[in-house]
């Protein structure tokens, strides 16, 4: 009998995946800057370099995955675009990136880890999102609200996919 391993990510799901760009499409992706917080297996970053961003900044506190999305990254990334995989836990590896700006943020932790609003406090307070940008929180509302967050930032709409909720948030 084989043992199965756990997986070390949950991945966001191909539709959802396929959603957030659908929906991000009429922006421009093009030369955009990208961070995908809680990046798991990069799949999203990934979809961020083939749709022509300019810089992906992934993060994500699992050794292992943090090799695999350098591999996938460097695969599919072009000699015109930059990346970086930063591995360690969020609220401290945040801090990094103090004077940044994104044009797009996707922020996809593991719904039980009370991550929300310890993480989009500093997003806030460290002003990462540009001012004509926009965030993408995956959530499951048993765990999270996107309520939390709207001393910080204004909800632009939200969108559902099956127990999976997309919100989506701009600088007021």
């Amino acid at each position: 009998m084989v043992k199965q391993s756990k997986p070390i990510t949950r991945p966001t799901s191909s539709k959802v995946r396929q959603a957030l760009f659908n929906i991000w499409q009429g922006r421009q992706l093009q030369d955009s800057s990208w961070l995908d917080l809680c990046a798991g297996t990069g799949a999203v970053g990934t979809q961020a370099l083939l749709e022509g961003a300019k810089e992906v900044v992934g993060m994500e506190i699992n050794h292992q995955a943090c090799q695999n999305i350098q591999k996938a990254w460097q695969k599919f990334s072009s000699p015109c675009q930059s990346f970086r995989v930063i591995q360690g836990n969020i609220l401290t590896k945040l801090h990094h990136l103090s004077g940044e700006k994104f044009d797009f943020i996707y922020f996809d932790p593991p719904y039980q880890s009370g991550l929300y609003e310890p993480t989009i406090e500093l997003i806030a307070s460290l002003e990462l999102l540009d001012s004509q940008a926009e965030m993408a929180i995956e959530h499951d509302p048993k765990f999270w609200q996107p309520t939390q967050c709207l001393d910080f930032f204004k909800m632009h709409r939200q969108k559902k996919y099956g127990d999976t909720f997309l919100s989506f948030f701009i600088v007021p």
